[in-house]
């Protein structure tokens, strides 16, 4: 598709042939796909599916995320006209990205959902594509890793967060946002010895054996130095990323479950995303917005920028290989 042509044509999640390239469609109109990515359930030739995972059941304080999805999407129509910055190459042109829409669940039985998710992401999977999931609550994190893991193994987990919900659960009908990883450490689907969790902020004692590089290092030490240390920790081990919204201080991020002060902010995190360029992600997701509390859309924004970086790096290590 040319340039003039893209220009021509609107509503482009339908009418775009090629998976790949830039978008040239008016931010405030048409469809709003995922950095205008086409919305397609045919997986052949996909390099990577962005897929939304609308579930809030399992919020212990603001609910709301349900609606993350759509907004993420709707934020990330700012971004597809040119490449992302600083990462000198184009991952929208170089690789066949699609966005494969929203899991259907029933949503008065949120038990049943972490199977469904393991289900539907496995599906992705398997079908040879990697997969970038848009939440949700951060429970939904729980089914994406037991897909991945089914796939690649015990994953190492970089997760940005406020809280490192490894609080203690061994009920297998709960579905909890803030003991996910717990289950999920338990269940040997993660190392935790390999993982590590950035911008903690919130008090629990029983880490699990996770790395815990909290917010006050952070600000301590600079990003650079995090990245550095995320890098010895994960080393070349398969490695899924997982980036709590609250990982970001409210200033930047107010539209959110469960906001705690003194966070990462907007800089920060971009500064380590871009500083892991060379870890093997094999899937990664961007979960906890909440539209009703996202006034000025700011929270969203943010969320669609850290999707395009998870974009890249998962782009960045199959360019070098």
């Amino acid at each position: 598709m040319s340039l003039e042509d893209a220009k021509r044509q609107i509503d482009h999640a339908f009418t775009r042939e090629d998976l790949k390239g830039p978008s040239f469609e008016n931010v405030f109109a048409g469809a709003p796909s995922f950095l205008r990515r086409k919305y397609t359930k045919d997986l052949a030739g996909v390099d990577i599916a962005v897929t939304g995972l609308p579930f809030d059941q399992a919020v212990t304080n603001r609910p709301g995320t349900r609606l993350g999805p759509r907004a993420i999407r709707e934020a990330s129509l700012l971004q597809p006209c040119d490449a992302p910055y600083g990462w000198g190459y184009d991952v929208l042109s170089e690789f066949a990205i699609a966005d494969y829409g929203d899991m259907a669940f029933d949503y008065a039985m949120p038990s049943e959902v972490p199977a469904k998710i393991a289900q539907h992401v496995g599906g992705i999977l398997d079908a040879g594509a990697a997969c970038v999931v848009l939440g949700g609550d951060h429970s939904v994190t729980h089914g994406c890793l037991r897909a991945h893991a089914e796939k690649h193994g015990p994953l190492s987990v970089i997760q940005f967060d406020a809280h490192t919900d490894t609080w203690a659960d061994d009920d297998a009908t709960r579905v909890d946002h803030g003991t996910f990883m717990y289950k999920a450490a338990k269940e040997g689907v993660v190392v935790p010895e390999r993982s590590v969790q950035i911008g903690i902020r919130t008090d629990n004692p029983d880490t699990l054996g996770f790395n815990i590089l909290d917010a006050r290092q952070v600000h301590r030490d600079g990003p650079e130095r995090i990245a550095e240390r995320v890098h010895e920790i994960v080393g070349a081990q398969p490695c899924y990323i997982t980036f709590d919204i609250d990982a970001l201080d409210p200033a930047f991020a107010p539209g959110t479950g469960t906001p705690v002060w003194g966070g990462l902010s907007s800089h920060q995190a971009a500064v380590i995303l871009r500083h892991l360029a060379g870890i093997d992600m094999k899937g990664g997701d961007v979960v906890e917005v909440s539209p009703p509390f996202d006034t000025t859309g700011a929270t969203a924004v943010a969320a669609a920028h850290v999707g395009m970086e998870l974009l890249c790096l998962w782009g960045w290590t199959r360019r070098a290989r």
